[in-house]
């Protein structure tokens, strides 16, 4: 028996250093929710948790940016829907300017209508959304997903040939009303073909949308696999650490208590 060395000391003082240092680590994980709470506990996993998370944050922009398209193109349809009224009311008017018990003073009162109308639609394709033109001939590159795919959405341009050439035009007399009427035609024929692209926009950005939020769920998944803690189990191998530390403690003292044996060789 040795007094100048207490092995015995040592070795119960470095198991209650391990099991303090584990009991610490369990309440950190538990008081956080994360089962890595340093870089040590999992250097591959937070590696990949980290492009995770990030994936996760593109997931999100990209259906900002698809969520604000498709309200780009419901306004666009808005207006397209007052423009195809007006369209058709002008229609109507180069049919009555044609009638032959008209005189070139009642058509004088219908062409003053069909002049009305045609500025409306003019002044339509004027409009903007948040600074972006509704109505114009430049694509427009809609990001789809966290890798910054984009897919061209068309612009409806309300200064085509088909579209200028109906409000450019005018009933005062039954010629031009004819005339007008293959114009105003043509422009309804546009204004179909434009509503009905812009439409097939409208699906394929509903598709995409929810595909984002499906996709957002499961990389939250493969992020909480990872990071999250299991309560559960890790509540149980904290009780058990308190266990631990607190028998190491009771060893410790124990094993300090050992050289007082000696003094009874003394005595």
């Amino acid at each position: 028996m040795v007094i100048n060395t207490n092995v015995e000391s040592i070795a119960a003082a470095a198991n209650l250093r391990s099991s303090t240092d584990m009991l610490a680590k369990s309440l950190s994980r538990l008081s956080s929710g994360s089962k890595i709470t340093n870089p040590s506990d999992d250097a591959a996993g937070v590696a990949v948790s980290m492009r995770l998370d990030s994936q996760i944050k593109r997931t999100d922009a990209a259906k900002s940016n698809v969520v604000n398209a498709i309200s780009f193109s419901q306004t666009q349809d808005g207006y397209l829907k007052k423009i195809a009224k007006a369209l058709d009311r002008m229609s109507e008017l180069t049919l009555l300017a044609q009638d032959v018990t008209k005189s070139n003073t009642d058509r004088s009162l219908y062409n003053t209508e069909y002049s009305q109308l045609t500025a409306f639609v003019t002044s339509n394709s004027m409009k903007d959304f948040n600074g972006v033109s509704l109505f114009s001939s430049t694509t427009l590159n809609v990001t789809l997903d966290s890798d910054g795919t984009t897919f061209g959405m068309a612009g409806v341009n309300l200064a085509a040939a088909a579209y200028t050439a109906a409000t450019s035009s005018n009933i005062s007399t039954t010629a031009a009303a004819v005339a007008a009427l293959t114009t105003v035609k043509n422009a309804i024929s546009q204004l179909a073909s434009d509503r009905a692209t812009i439409g097939a926009y409208q699906t394929r950005l509903n598709f995409t949308s929810e595909q984002l939020v499906i996709s957002k769920e499961n990389l939250a998944a493969a992020s909480s696999r990872i990071q999250d803690v299991d309560v559960a189990e890790e509540t149980t191998q904290y009780a058990r650490y308190q266990i631990l530390v607190q028998s190491g403690t009771a060893m410790l003292s124990q094993a300090n208590s050992l050289p007082q044996s000696v003094l009874r060789l003394l005595q």
